[in-house]
C-alpha cells in the first residue's frame, strides 16, 4: 500500500525559546510537540461521499478513560483510545490504513506551515485593548478617556448596527497563523520548532498543516 503524506498533524504548544541561525542571528521559535498521530478512521467517496481520514492524538493513559461509544469506535478501528480526534481531508483515503502512525518527520522537507489554535482568554476588555482604539485626551479637563464614543444612529434607522466594535469578551478564539518558517524537526522527540509565536498558552492543543 502506498503511504501518502498527511498534510496535518496535531500537537501541543510547549513554549517559546530562541535558537542561533547559521549566520549568527537569534531566532525566536515556538516548540511544538507534534504527534505522533494515529489513523483511527478512513472515509471514502464511495461510502461517505468524500475522502478524509480521522487522526487521534494524545493516548488515554487512565484505565476506563473513555466512554462506551468511543471505546467501541476505537475498538472497531483496532487502535488505542486517544484524547483528541480530528478529521483531515486527503486526496484518497485508500492511501492510508487503520492504525498507521503519522509523525513529525513528514515536515522535514516542508519550509512553511500554518498553525491553528485557541487564543488565550483575556476576559472582559474595553475597546482600547480589544480593538486598538486610540481613546480620548488624557488631560484633567477631558471627559472622554477610554470610552468607545457614540454608537447609535439618529431617528433613521434609530438603532445600533450589528457588528459594531464594542467592549466584550476577548480571546478564546480560533486563530490561524500562516506561513511560519520551520526551523527544526526533531523526529526522536517529536518536536517541531517554528519561527515566531503561535496561538494559545503552554500545553494548548494546536493543529499544524503545510502552508
Amino acid at each position: 500500500m502506498t503511504r501518502s503524506m498527511c498534510n496535518t498533524l496535531l500537537g501541543r504548544k510547549l513554549g517559546m525559546t530562541q535558537v542561533w541561525s547559521e549566520d549568527d542571528r537569534l531566532i525566536p521559535v515556538t516548540v511544538i510537540q507534534a504527534g505522533p498521530c494515529v489513523v483511527t478512521q478512513i472515509k471514502t467517496a464511495e461510502k461517505e461521499g468524500y475522502e478524509a481520514i480521522q487522526i487521534g492524538f494524545d493516548p488515554v493513559t487512565k484505565k476506563n478513560g473513555t466512554n462506551k461509544p468511543m471505546a467501541g469506535h476505537f475498538g472497531k478501528s483496532g487502535v488505542d483510545p486517544t484524547k483528541v480526534l480530528r478529521e483531515v481531508k486527503v486526496a484518497s483515503g485508500t492511501d492510508y490504513e487503520l492504525g498507521q502512525t503519522i509523525t513529525v518527520e513528514q515536515f522535514a522537507e516542508v519550509g512553511k506551515v500554518d498553525v491553528t489554535g485557541i487564543s488565550k482568554g483575556k476576559g472582559f476588555a474595553g475597546v482600547i485593548k480589544r480593538h486598538n482604539f486610540s481613546g480620548g485626551p488624557g488631560g484633567h479637563g477631558a471627559h472622554f478617556h477610554r470610552a468607545p464614543g457614540s454608537v447609535g444612529q439618529c431617528a433613521t434607522p434609530s438603532r445600533v448596527f450589528k457588528g459594531l466594535r464594542l467592549p466584550g469578551h476577548m480571546g478564546v478564539d480560533r486563530v490561524t497563523v500562516k506561513n511560519l518558517t520551520v526551523i527544526k524537526v526533531d523526529g526522536e522527540q517529536n518536536l517541531l520548532l517554528v519561527k515566531g509565536a503561535v496561538p494559545g498558552g503552554k500545553g494548548a492543543l494546536v493543529s499544524v498543516r503545510t502552508a
